[in-house]
């Protein structure tokens, strides 16, 4: 073989190589788990609302994902191939997470109660409804199966555990908030889905009736029924599946009955809008509070733990649950320390902090106690 046509195979063979990777990364994008982007009359609603600024929302007061600020002064690419490839020991549990998996369905239908299982993921029995926040059952949080794996023990539910549920509540569209094969086996189960502006989008792209999404702006308040409202508020965080960032809104919940007030944070960093939802509501009766998975270089939208107990306190909490963590690894801290740091944190507060193990019944009608599980 001559040069000449030694280089036009070598060129044909690359071009082949580049097509068939291209096809591949093409086909692999658009998966339905994705999701696609807002359009049509769910684009003009979002158009509309103060905190979309020409393509994308903000926070209410503006904040950079990532900053220099009191950080490492490291770059994104060296700081995610820290967290890929470097010393991972410290990150996952010694053993099994601790866990007890109650009975959803052999649950009092009128009791007043909560079950985290892991993660943002909670359900919640109020005035008669059963609701659902951020599910994720699958072993891993993120598109690809490699990485963001769940801790050994600490992925005890799945969709078959689950009764009729009257809402599904997403906070906002991160992989380890809104999972795609959990969602669509809950499918079935869900009467209402209840999320932010924008993320009604991959409901509906996913087969869900338009007419059964709830997708309000923040400072919304909807009537779900028995006395229970469910309010969206904001929250310090972005969006985003794939390339674009903050195409949909996040937001965090409250849950109001006659008898008492739930907050859930979602994910988000501290800011004052801690204090005018404390003020707002005149306090909570207990509080899921994000209390994991930050770091310095991003507490802007991830609070640390003194600040989640910051946070506590600005909303009027009686009792707070810290959740975000025990399930994965997603920052580079010891997968315990935000228990530990919340707990010394949170030593003379205002507030009582519960640390219940995964899947154990919180009974919202009486006081318990519930040991620190992640002294293991």
């Amino acid at each position: 073989m001559n040069r000449r046509n030694f280089i036009r195979n070598g060129l044909i063979g690359v071009a082949g190589v580049t097509a068939v990777a291209g096809g591949g990364i093409f086909y692999y994008i658009n998966r339905p788990e994705f999701g696609r982007l807002p359009s049509g009359e769910r684009l003009k609603k979002i158009l509309a609302s103060p905190h979309y600024f020409g393509d994308h929302f903000e926070c209410l007061t503006p904040v950079t994902v990532m900053s220099d600020e009191d950080a490492e002064k490291e770059n994104r690419v060296i700081a995610t191939l820290k967290f890929l490839f470097g010393d991972k020991s410290a990150l996952f549990p010694p053993g099994p997470v601790p866990s007890v998996k109650t009975n959803l369905r052999e649950l009092p239908p009128l009791l007043d109660c909560a079950v985290w299982m892991g993660h943002s993921t909670i359900y919640l029995q109020l005035s008669g409804k059963k609701i659902l926040l951020d599910p994720v059952f699958s072993s891993y949080a993120s598109p690809v199966f490699f990485i963001n794996r769940a801790f050994e023990g600490s992925n005890i539910y799945a969709a078959d555990d689950f009764p009729e549920l009257d809402v599904l509540a997403i906070t906002h569209d991160h992989w380890d908030h809104l999972d795609y094969p959990s969602v669509m086996a809950l499918k079935p189960k869900v009467k209402h889905v209840l999320c932010p502006l924008g993320v009604g989008e991959y409901f509906e792209q996913w087969g869900f009736d338009a007419k059964k999404i709830i997708e309000h702006d923040w400072d919304s308040v909807i009537e779900l029924g028995n006395g229970l409202t469910a309010h969206i508020l904001p929250s310090q965080h972005f969006s985003g599946r794939m390339l674009k960032q903050n195409p949909t809104e996040w937001c965090s919940f409250a849950f109001v009955t006659p008898k008492r007030k739930i907050f859930c944070s979602g994910d988000g960093g501290y800011s004052g809008h801690f204090k005018a939802i404390g003020e707002k509501f005149g306090g909570f009766d207990f509080a899921f509070l994000e209390n994991g998975q930050y770091n310095k270089a991003w507490h802007a939208i991830h609070c640390l733990p003194n600040e989640t107990a910051a946070a506590a306190e600005d909303i009027l909490a009686q009792n707070v649950i810290p959740i975000h963590a025990g399930k994965f690894a997603l920052a580079r801290h010891a997968w315990n320390e935000p228990y530990k740091d919340l707990t010394a944190a949170s030593f003379g507060k205002s507030y009582r902090l519960l640390t219940p193990r995964i899947g154990e019944l919180i009974d919202f009608t009486r006081e318990q106690n519930f040991e620190p599980w992640f002294n293991i």
